[in-house]
């Protein structure tokens, strides 16, 4: 089978679709108070986001135009993977040292600072992407898609790099940058399916 541009671009599309999903379904598990395992969660997005680096990249190759956008979604995977992969091995280390060593519990909390601010960068380029690609689906005639897709994206970038300048306790609440994150996404992948079709 040949991994033509049409094929890499659709796969990546679902890759973007069933994260967005996922943490859908994480978000509302969590708000919920469901218990669930974190590290399978986790480890099946980091399975996916490995992939996503590899098809994103592979597009980003073959694509004529809109390499900025394959940037931001291949770049933006690499840095969930490492998010995830601290979440995943570092969380439960750190936080049972926290818990028996007396003066260390600033430990955990620089990991999870840490995570955090890989976290705010990976949706800020996703946010990038979507705005990428909404203006380049606005300029095909897609003007509702393309339209809503670009919004979303500038909202992430914005709310994203507003926690990244200004941390964790700043005056926006970090669920604003992880919604509007998971938005941009779904409605990137939604973008990047619509333009696949149009160029049939």
């Amino acid at each position: 089978m040949e991994f033509t541009h049409k094929r890499t671009t659709l796969i990546t599309a679902s890759l973007l679709l069933l994260l967005a999903i996922s943490q859908g379904i994480y978000s509302a598990l969590y708000s919920a108070e469901i218990s669930f395992s974190r590290q399978v969660a986790w480890g099946l997005e980091a399975l996916v986001f490995t992939l996503l680096v590899a098809f994103a990249g592979t597009a980003m190759v073959q694509a004529k135009n809109a390499q900025l956008g394959w940037s931001a979604i291949a770049f933006s995977a690499v840095l969930n993977i490492v998010q995830v992969s601290i979440g995943l091995t570092l969380f439960s280390t750190f936080g049972k040292v926290a818990g028996t060593v007396e003066g260390a519990q600033p430990l955990i909390g620089g990991v999870v600072s840490l995570s955090f601010m890989i976290y705010y960068a990976a949706k800020l380029l996703l946010g990038l992407a979507a705005v990428v690609f909404g203006l380049s689906f606005i300029t095909k005639g897609g003007k509702a898609i393309g339209g809503l897709t670009a919004f979303a994206g500038a909202a992430a970038m914005l709310a994203n790099g507003v926690l990244i300048t200004c941390g964790r306790d700043g005056f926006l609440p970090s669920g604003v940058a992880g919604a509007s994150g998971m938005i941009a996404t779904l409605l990137l992948a939604i973008c990047l399916i619509s333009l696949n079709r149009k160029a049939d």
